[in-house]
């Protein structure tokens, strides 16, 4: 016997608003019930059979492949053919702006109703947790051995990325997706991120910056705190691993959404003793479209991990910013280089993305890095080339890999004509195709292992204070670039298979 909240009937939708409002209820209800369950649990009661509360579902019906002119040039918003197509969903109060986009899209290019119900997909007790509850550390191990028995616990099963790696198949009479990410799976990463970063989700921004280096969150952190004192700032807050929130000189009360005074209201978090994996820091605008900055630390796997996670939030792009092994004579220490292709010997996606795979570069993204180089730099036309680059990157999972007998390594990359080489970019840029999100790299030259040019602590030291800072601000002067040029541009065809998923 299960125990289940109160059933809500299906119900159809004209409104996204309306839908949306749908999902909180559902959502809202499921998880009540099973907070109030762990609650008696841990208290020791007896639970009145199996305890259970589903995620709640969009869905629609569409009999036609032809569609609305609401999209005009999107690459997303609407369903590739006739056919039944749903997706769970979890943490409307999280993707409110997002979800209520999404149905949007979906009614006004299909002309169908849009149907909301609870779905047969279980909310794993652990993703019923409030932000800091840990309640089940206080039961003793034979209590917490028997959780299982009463709550549904993760299934790996309901939360692979099939979808995303182009290999799910529905089964007959099952419908088709609607989303890259079922809801489970959405959680599961909204978890791991809080495991990761040290800071909430919720903080999270629609441009993401990616660096293997602790210097470059230094400055982020100088510039975060320094805009924070400007009560003219654009942005509303910065925000610390540990949630550690500094907000806007002068932000007043009711001056943000109700969302965001919640949490700008809330607890103000607290340092950290030490610093998570790869710690995120956030600057803050009130429609998400700030930056959050990741020290991945150094190798391909960091690298896969992260980006796995931040994919389920749909950031509008993500860029990485680093040092790498410059691979030319003529380059010099300090030198940038853009990124428009990739050697991938990082291993890391073989089994998801086959190597065969080209990672296209994406002009949106190129040609704001290009133009914010040269406004940060303030040098043009011959002058720039001589200063920044563009050319392939090698990305490898071998540190050493100049250390390699025979030269082999070196060989390859001669013959792929790379200009750089480094551990992360690769990595990032073609997690960026599988999951759908708009990827760049920039990187700067910090050492020239090919032809003598090893990195020494005096010159390290030297180079890492001359061009730091400048890269950071060209990096925030491509997003000021891409926020201006509106996000719907870069949501690239080039990244759609023949039958995508609806939504962005």
């Amino acid at each position: 016997m299960s125990h289940m909240p109160e059933f809500i009937a299906p119900q159809r939708f004209t409104d996204a608003g309306a839908a949306l409002e749908q999902v909180e209820r559902i959502y809202k209800s499921g998880l009540q019930h099973l907070r109030d369950a762990m609650q008696g649990f841990v208290a020791g009661e007896d639970m009145p059979g199996r305890v259970r509360a589903c995620y709640p579902f969009v869905r629609v019906h569409t009999h036609t492949s032809a569609r609305g002119t609401a999209v005009n040039g999107l690459s997303y918003g609407f369903v590739a053919g006739p056919g039944r197509f749903e997706t769970t969903l979890t943490r409307p109060d999280l993707f409110r702006r997002y979800y209520r986009e999404q149905f949007r899209l979906l009614l006004e290019n299909h002309g169908v109703e849009l149907e909301v119900g609870t779905s047969t997909q279980p909310i794993p007790i652990h993703f019923s947790f409030a932000e800091n509850e840990h309640i089940e550390g206080s039961m003793s191990p034979e209590r917490r051995a028997l959780m299982r028995d009463v709550f549904d616990l993760p299934d790996l099963g309901a939360m692979d990325d099939g979808i995303a790696n182009g290999t799910y198949e529905p089964k007959p009479g099952e419908a088709q997706p609607l989303s890259l990410f079922t809801a489970a799976r959405v959680d599961y990463s909204l978890h791991r991120l809080r495991h990761y970063t040290g800071t909430a989700p919720d903080w999270c921004q629609n441009f993401v910056l990616f660096t293997n280096y602790q210097f470059y969150i230094d400055e982020f952190v100088r510039l975060g705190r320094e805009a924070m004192t400007d009560p003219n700032s654009e942005y509303i807050a910065f925000v610390e691993p540990g949630n550690v929130v500094t907000r806007r000189r002068g932000l007043a009360p009711g001056s943000c959404s109700e969302a965001f005074a919640a949490l700008l209201d809330g607890t103000q978090g607290t340092p950290p003793p030490r610093l998570p994996q790869m710690p995120a820091y956030h600057l803050v605008r009130e429609d998400h479209s700030g930056i959050t900055m990741v020290n991945i630390g150094v190798g391909p796997a960091n690298a896969k991990t992260i980006t796995d996670h931040i994919a389920v939030l749909r950031p509008h792009a993500w860029m990485m910013l680093g040092h790498c092994a410059g691979l030319r004579p003529s380059q010099q220490l300090g030198d940038y280089v853009l990124a428009h292709a990739y050697v991938r010997e990082d291993h890391v996606l073989d089994e998801e993305l086959p190597l065969w795979v080209p990672i296209p570069a994406l002009s949106e993204i190129q040609l704001a890095l290009e133009k914010a180089v040269e406004q940060v730099t303030q040098v043009s036309g011959p002058e720039l080339k001589k200063l920044m680059r563009t050319g392939t990157v090698a990305s490898t999972d071998n540190r050493n890999w100049e250390l390699l007998p025979g030269n082999q390594p070196q060989r390859r990359f001669s013959q792929s004509r790379a200009v750089a080489l480094d551990m992360e970019s690769a990595t990032i840029a073609a997690n960026g195709f599988r999951f759908r999100v708009p990827y760049g790299t920039l990187l700067c030259v910090s050492d020239k292992p090919l032809h003598g040019d090893i990195k020494l602590p005096g010159m390290a030291n030297h180079f890492y204070r001359e061009r730091v800072e400048q890269h950071l601000r060209i990096g925030m002067a491509a997003i000021d670039i891409l926020r201006r040029e509106g996000s719907s541009r870069l949501h690239s065809r080039k990244l759609r298979s023949f039958a995508e998923v609806a939504f962005q």
